[in-house]
């Protein structure tokens, strides 16, 4: 199953101000997840909150939200590691 795809607003505009290779790397990465937003070698749970989880590219963490019933991976936010967890 893929899931839909959801970027918050904050999640776009940070990728938009991303040098290319990084911001082509996250959309890759982002596609990746929608397939299996479970797969523990591309996702942990976040401590923080339960009901997200975080992605690793590089120094940047992809946060997410899955919604199983509607098929649905909420980007909440993409933001460099110093940002991430707080």
């Amino acid at each position: 199953m893929s899931y839909r795809i959801v970027l918050y607003r904050e999640s776009e505009k940070t990728l938009d101000g991303l040098d290319r290779t990084t911001a082509r790397r996250i959309e890759t990465r982002i596609e990746t997840l929608a397939q299996n937003p479970f797969d523990p070698r591309l996702s942990k749970k976040m401590e923080t909150a339960k009901d997200r989880r975080y992605s690793r590219v590089g120094d940047w963490r992809i946060i997410y939200r899955v919604n199983e019933a509607e098929g649905i991976l909420d980007i909440v936010a993409i933001r460099p590691r110093s940002r991430a967890y707080a």
